[in-house]
């Protein structure tokens, strides 16, 4: 029955005395009418005051994750914030490139980088390259760049990160990283150490996304000091994966307190204060900036059952529910604030069963047909993981800040769909 939750609505949201919801000073039930739906919709003050948190609470040293939302302007607008920007394939590393972003900012990730990968990373000058195989150091000893390329060794530090097992990173049964406790990741310290091509400069470890329990991070510190502190090594990257508030009932560590806790625990394992402790949050940067607004195509009423509404979108923009279970909140922006006693399942217009963008929504009770509904915190891994499954063109990406809006990515046209065709 209750209303939506405020905190789960991006910072400059606002709702006015008629209910309309407001984003960056621009009412978006007038976004629609002019760019139609489905629509992502982020502020961009929120995305820039997360990017300043980050900063502040890590320092300069930190990375975005560009994996949970990449356009050339979210690449720029992190790099403008003092971020520095993690990519994780070719795709991305040209994207922030066109972007402006320095290569001597970007953080080059990847557990199967190509040859012609390493070699564009090394070629650009990116600053650090997150070494994760035996078989990549082989590469980067073909490749014998001048001088050596900056590398972080990814270990996998056995920690079970309480998240769902898709986005556990840590633990000993992952294709991430050299284990510590089989020895692989000092046999691999080794030979970078001995490496022309390498200069080994720290560690990084990743335990997994959408983690709540700082103790979780905690115990990724403890069981990485003493590994860490072996060696004489300037960084230690201890990763993201600090989880966001999606549904009500939720919340969330802030950024500040999640890199407290990092540092505390670096302190009390050991390693030293000239350390420079670095982090990549992604997904606690954008996930909260941004709506997606949909139009109600029918309302299916199956007594007994469930009641069915389908919106003009579905897992094509937003394929977290099929892919994880996840839940969402889902509202009318035309009425923020009312109550919403209706329980439906939301779902796409997909030929899947399995296309649903909330389970057991609630909404309205007079929501009808050719109402606009949205979906908050939908800014990270919805964009970014869209397909044109069923043809279906992919949503265009607004940004509104101080009253006006612009368009960071347009809107895919039909046109679009057999571009690539021979």
């Amino acid at each position: 029955m209750a209303p939506l939750p405020r905190h789960l609505l991006p910072d400059t949201a606002v709702v006015g005395g008629d209910g309309r919801l407001s984003v960056g000073g621009v009412d978006v039930l007038d976004l629609v009418a002019e760019h139609g739906t489905p629509l992502f919709v982020y502020d961009e003050e929120h995305l820039r005051r997360r990017c300043r948190e980050a900063v502040g609470a890590f320092g300069e040293g930190v990375a975005y994750a560009s994996k949970a939302f990449l356009c050339k302007a979210m690449a720029a607008l992190a790099h403008e914030e003092g971020m520095a920007v993690d990519v994780s394939t070719g795709g991305e590393l040209h994207v922030a490139l066109a972007a402006g972003v320095p290569a001597e900012r970007l953080v080059m990730h990847g557990n199967n980088k190509s040859e012609e990968e390493l070699a564009g990373a090394v070629e650009a000058g990116v600053g650090r390259i997150v070494v994760d195989s035996f078989d990549e150091i082989d590469r980067l000893e073909r490749l014998a760049p001048t001088p050596p390329a900056s590398v972080l060794v990814r270990v996998t530090p056995g920690v079970e990160a309480h998240t769902h097992e898709y986005v556990m990173t840590g633990q000993e049964d992952t294709k991430f990283g050299f284990s510590i406790a089989s020895g692989a990741a000092t046999a691999a310290v080794e030979r970078l150490v001995a490496s022309r091509a390498a200069d080994l400069v720290g560690v990084h470890a990743h335990i997994g996304s959408q983690v709540f329990l700082l103790h979780s991070f905690v115990k990724e510190v403890e069981a990485l000091a003493g590994f860490f502190t072996r060696y004489d090594l300037p960084e230690l990257c201890v990763g993201g994966g600090l989880g966001v508030a999606y549904v009500e009932g939720e919340e969330t560590p802030s950024i500040e307190r999640w890199a407290a806790t990092i540092l505390d625990a670096c302190r009390s394992n050991g390693i030293a204060e000239s350390t420079r402790i670095t982090a990549e949050p992604g997904r606690a940067i954008v996930a909260a900036a941004a709506l997606t607004l949909y139009r109600v195509g029918t309302v299916k009423e199956l007594p007994g059952i469930r009641t069915y509404v389908a919106v003009d979108g579905g897992m094509s923009d937003n394929p977290r529910p099929v892919l994880y279970g996840s839940g969402y909140e889902a509202f009318l922006p035309r009425a923020t604030t009312a109550a919403r006693p209706l329980v439906a399942t939301v779902v796409g217009k997909h030929c899947e069963s399995g296309d649903v963008v909330v389970r057991d929504a609630c909404l309205p009770a007079d929501l009808a047909v050719g109402d606009v509904l949205a979906t908050p915190v939908t800014g990270a891994y919805g964009h970014s993981m869209a397909s044109n499954y069923n043809k279906v063109p992919r949503p265009p990406v607004l940004f509104v800040r101080d009253g006006e809006a612009r368009v960071v990515v347009r809107r895919e046209t039909l046109d679009d769909l057999v571009r690539l065709d021979a």
